[in-house]
């Protein structure tokens, strides 16, 4: 039986598309409005603050977020049973500012473990999320709507100006767009998280 090729992490999936777009990474950054050196380190060290600059990327180069974050396609339904979650993204939070490397010294981070890998043209992002405590991260804005359900712990949500306390059973849904920050309140968290990005 035929076994699916390894999976490549998402610095390796832009690269791949910019060969085939015959974009350079500095067009890349103009597109996207993201700094090449952030671009750099996402393509050559791996390194993924958070979600937004792959959505911002993604919208670039014209592909969905899920192009980014898994290989094949599957024209069905797919099912993900307990424990069969694909493989972990790491989501380094607090070192936006940080030089070359930082995403490989820092302690903290997001556990992202996709549900709906493979699925082809899917419009919705779902995760399971294991949070660190982390209050240093910054506020990031993306196009689309993200729904959160806390599994387990309590996270802590500052949407604009405002700021509000998720616990465990508790659910909070909002536009994207507005600047926002999630992070473990306390202690490390669960969530069930599902990103919406239009087409």
């Amino acid at each position: 039986m035929a076994t699916k090729a390894a999976k490549r992490n998402p610095g390796e999936r832009i690269i791949e598309l910019c060969k085939t777009y015959s974009i350079s990474r500095e067009t890349l950054a103009e597109r996207s409005g993201l700094d090449p050196e952030l671009i750099r380190r996402i393509e050559e060290e791996g390194h993924i603050p958070d979600l937004a600059p792959l959505l911002k990327i993604s919208r670039a180069l014209g592909v969905r977020l899920g192009t980014l974050l898994d290989d094949h396609e599957e024209l069905g339904p797919v099912i993900t049973r307990n424990g069969e979650a694909s493989g972990t993204v790491r989501f380094i939070t607090g070192n936006a500012g940080g030089g070359a490397g930082a995403a490989k010294t820092s302690g903290r981070g997001h556990y992202f473990h996709a549900l709906a890998a493979d699925k082809s043209s899917r419009h919705m992002e779902p995760f399971i999320v294991n949070m660190e405590h982390d209050e240093d991260q910054p506020k990031s804005s993306h196009e689309g709507e993200e729904f959160i359900y806390v599994l387990e712990g309590t996270i802590q949500v500052e949407y604009g100006k405002d700021s509000y306390t998720i616990n465990q059973g508790d659910s909070i849904y909002y536009d994207s767009i507005v600047p926002h920050r999630v992070f473990s309140s306390g202690g490390p968290a669960g969530i069930l998280a599902v990103i919406y990005t239009p087409a």
